[in-house]
């Protein structure tokens, strides 16, 4: 336990020392602390009553951890014939034991091979740098102690050819290349494409697509900070040319045809991954699993179409109807695959007539592929088979037209007064039997409330319809008589006077 402490201390500030240099004093002490702990457990372990396998582990600890540090300090030599001895001595119990324990000691012997043939490299062997780059690309990156040194001693080489690196071609025209970190990235993108083609595990695939999208995305940025003072001078070549865009826009333009290229590329990937696991889930449900999705899919080829329309409008391919004519092909042959996967996802809701329309879709894309691909059959071979996609459907759409048929008639038997729930309450469906099991959750259907309102008479309204036709006595006399006693009346009125 005090040596692995110090160990793992020891790669804590290994990560530390790259903004803190002053650390690595501090992680050379911990790792002789961790040999002089792996010292003693070898010695301990010398003992009788050990038996002969922990006698051999602890020795194999003994020499890795004295490899680790004579590798940090660069002693190429002894850290080499350290590594050699623990990798010998693992190999021996991989092959003494069982499989099961052999798998541990064999995914050890993996990971000391890189730093032997590093201490090769720098003790004067250059054939070691091609295994190194190749056990890289392999396992989609290395982990630990050697993970930046072998970085940077790969970034290195490329550095070293990119200076006869002069110039790309793309497309009948060539460009010349002029910035280190372009360079660096186009010299190693075929080994990162060769890696990418030859990686068995999605992991590592999608690790390496990642290591290659970040690459570029430098490559790219860097083209940028060119392009900004160039700016002037492009508008000038722009109006001067007829609409021929210049070298570093050119540039520009094809590492972003690398970058979504790649996209697309890790995409398919991922979606034929997805594919796999959709028909491993029609064999075998697994409910405790996330599920794939036919959404998913979906999801993917709408991103792959977008990044075609992106393609569309890099600048200098406007007028390049090949071009044009391959990424319109390469829509045609996602689309076909996006829109069988939405006929799928309708399939799982049993919408059959939407699912039978879009499966028509596909086959109408599909021939259409078939009709204009012609000459441009070398730059479709990437893409998915469209001949096999035409297969699939034709035999969905016969599967199709069953389940609607089972379907409908499965509805007919279903449809009896035992089984049937139309969504009336229990108080209006006495005299019908019906299999409800709401009725006994929290949220039983028994009345409807609150209650619906219910007509009643209204207090009835009376016009006088009549008033405009009678004739009314006259008044004319009593007006008058009234105004003739009026003042007499008011005086007799205050002196008490009555008539």
């Amino acid at each position: 336990m005090d040596a692995e402490r110090a160990w793992s201390y020891a790669m804590q500030l290994k990560q530390e020392a790259n903004t803190e240099p002053r650390k690595r004093f501090h992680l050379l002490s911990r790792l002789r602390k961790a040999v002089k702990h792996a010292e003693e457990l070898e010695r301990l372990c010398e003992s009788h009553r050990v038996d002969a396998k922990t006698k051999l582990e602890a020795q194999a600890y003994m020499a890795y951890l004295t490899g680790m540090l004579r590798f940090e300090h660069q002693e190429w030599k002894a850290a080499m014939e350290a590594f050699n001895k623990c990798k010998t001595i693992y190999e021996k119990l991989a092959n003494a034991f069982t499989e099961e324990q052999a798998v541990l000691y064999n995914q050890r012997v993996e990971e000391i091979s890189p730093n032997i043939r590093y201490c090769a490299y720098n003790i004067g062997d250059q054939s070691a740098i091609n295994e190194l780059m190749q056990m890289r690309l392999r396992s989609g990156g290395t982990e630990g102690l050697l993970a930046e040194k072998l970085e940077a001693l790969i970034t290195q080489t490329r550095a070293k050819q990119a200076a006869t690196m002069s110039e790309v071609q793309w497309r009948g025209r060539t460009v010349p290349v002029k910035i280190d970190k372009v360079r660096i990235f186009l010299l190693g993108l075929a080994d990162n494409e060769e890696a990418i083609a030859q990686a068995e595990k999605e992991e590592t695939k999608e690790r390496l697509f990642e290591s290659l999208l970040s690459e570029c995305r430098d490559a790219i940025q860097a083209v940028r900070e060119e392009l900004k003072p160039d700016q002037k001078q492009r508008e000038h070549s722009l109006e001067v040319d007829s609409g021929k865009v210049s070298n570093i826009q050119y540039l520009h333009s094809y590492l972003t045809n690398i970058k979504l290229s790649t996209a697309i590329k890790r995409n398919e990937s991922m979606a034929k991954a997805l594919q796999k696991a959709l028909l491993q889930q029609q064999r075998t449900e697994d409910d405790g699993k996330h599920t794939a999705r036919p959404q998913d899919l979906i999801r993917l080829y709408d991103i792959i179409l977008q990044n075609l329309v992106e393609l569309t409008q890099l600048p200098g391919l406007e007028e390049d109807k090949n071009f044009q004519k391959e990424i319109g092909l390469k829509t045609l042959v996602y689309k076909a695959y996006r829109c069988f996967f939405i006929a799928q996802s309708y399939v799982l809701v049993k919408k059959w007539s939407e699912a039978l329309v879009l499966y028509d879709r596909v086959l109408k894309y599909a021939n259409e592929v078939q009709s204009q691909a012609g000459a441009y059959k070398n730059s479709l071979k990437e893409l998915p088979d469209v001949q096999e996609l035409i297969t699939q459907v034709n035999a969905e759409k016969y599967s199709l037209q069953a389940a609607a048929i089972l379907d409908t008639s499965d509805t007919c038997e279903a449809e009896s007064p035992s089984q049937v729930k139309d969504g009336k309450p229990l108080s209006e469906r006495f005299e019908t039997f019906c299999l409800d099991p709401s009725l006994v959750s929290k949220q039983a259907s028994l009345v409807h409330f609150p209650p619906g309102f219910l007509p009643i008479p209204c207090k009835p309204l009376f016009f006088d319809l009549a008033l405009n036709y009678v004739a009314f006595p006259p008044l004319e006399d009593k007006v008058e008589q009234k105004a003739k006693s009026g003042l007499t009346g008011y005086i007799k009125g205050i002196f008490g006077f009555r008539s």
